[in-house]
């Protein structure tokens, strides 16, 4: 069977555009190496936070707005409970500047937002500690999506609506102009009139020559500790998801949910990392370091359990933002990842956004565009 368009990679992005694809009408594959939601991929965490904030970077705060909408219509339409609506807070010394433009630029977007001074965050959050000079911005809308289970729930609505699942793994394509198929590892031909590349990680391993220095896989390490039982002051609604940005190593988290763990990682890109053979166990200094913010800002959590340990990764461009482009020497591919640590997200947008640049051809914006992901990178987008 020839399908209009193949989506390669059924992560966030690969689903959600695939989803929205046959929505729209069109014959739709989808393809993945490991399989929906699998523990090497970057959408196969235990949750992920959804937050409208971003600095001045208004392009983000509004696509995460649209996907916000889009994860709750999912939701309602089909019975899922994939989102918990924790609200998320901010904190960082007042004079932050990226706090500033955070505030402006949810402001200017019409997101719903609090300003919390020093006394209404201890007041509210006790079981938190914070410095005198720290203020605080709070989410109520937002909160935390859990992830696995949401990319499998979009992927199987998918294919009952008709995408054609094949969990096979893909070679990268080899020449110029208009790309006829694509083979799997078992010699199967796939093919398309249009073909999309959203692998995540494995971007830079299948386009090595275009992205392999674009994009940058590193090792990421998430940890899940135990609260005390009985206590509800790590759970929501007395817990948000929060962001701390008032110590350079990033660190955030998520309450316990689903009594799985109140989760902390910290926000640093880590090693580099293959996602096809690298060994997912959390090392000694990682653990340590998560431990030792956990007693300095959670004092009831010290010496808390550690119930569950991940090792995923980011793919980060250059820079941060994500990557949506046709590919140079193909006039019917294109390449959508780059989630760079903050993409989870916004799938439902980025696959209604690549929808639209299939369906009406029109132009990518320049913060997507291949040319401004540059091989040295530095990151802007938080």
């Amino acid at each position: 069977m020839l399908y209009d368009v193949a989506v390669i990679g059924a992560g966030v992005f690969g689903a959600w555009t695939a989803y929205h694809l046959r929505r729209a009408g069109l014959r739709v594959a989808l393809l993945d190496a490991y399989g929906t939601g699998n523990s090497r991929s970057s959408s196969g965490g235990e949750s992920r936070i959804i937050r409208m904030g971003y600095g001045a970077d208004e392009i983000y705060t509004v696509s995460a707005m649209r996907s916000l909408t889009l994860w709750l219509e999912f939701c309602a339409r089909t019975g899922r409970t994939l989102f918990h609506q924790t609200g998320v807070l901010w904190t960082a010394p007042a004079d932050d500047p990226y706090t500033v433009h955070t505030r402006h630029t949810l402001a200017l977007c019409h997101a719903h937002f609090e300003t919390l001074g020093f006394a209404e965050l201890q007041a509210r959050y006790p079981q938190m500690a914070f410095a005198p000079d720290t203020s605080g911005i709070f989410e109520p809308h937002s909160g935390a999506l859990m992830a696995r289970r949401a990319v499998e729930a979009v992927v199987e609505d998918a294919v009952r609506d008709g995408v054609a699942y094949v969990s096979e793994a893909v070679a990268g394509p080899t020449g110029q102009g208009a790309l006829d198929s694509v083979s799997t590892g078992s010699g199967r031909t796939i093919g398309a009139g249009a073909f999309i590349f959203a692998c995540g990680p494995w971007l830079p391993k299948l386009f090595a020559g275009l992205l392999g220095k674009r994009i940058a896989p590193t090792r990421q390490e998430v940890f899940f500790f135990g609260p005390p039982a009985g206590d509800l002051c790590f759970a929501p609604p007395a817990m948000p998801a929060w962001i701390d940005f008032s110590d350079p190593r990033g660190p955030y988290g998520l309450p316990n949910l689903e009594a799985r763990g109140f989760k902390i990682a910290l926000d640093q890109h880590g090693p580099p990392i293959d996602p096809d053979a690298a060994d997912r166990i959390p090392s000694a200094a990682a653990l340590d370091a998560a431990r030792n913010f956990l007693a300095q800002r959670f004092p009831a959590l010290r010496g808390a359990p550690l119930l569950e340990a991940r090792v995923c990764q980011y793919e980060n461009t250059s820079n941060g933002d994500f990557l949506i482009d046709r590919h140079p020497d193909f006039t019917n591919v294109w390449l959508v990842g780059g989630g760079s640590g903050h993409g989870f997200k916004h799938g439902p947008a980025v696959g209604e956004y690549v929808t639209a640049r299939i369906l009406d051809g029109a132009p990518v914006d320049s913060r997507y565009s291949l040319a401004t992901k540059a091989e040295r990178h530095n990151r802007t987008v938080f």
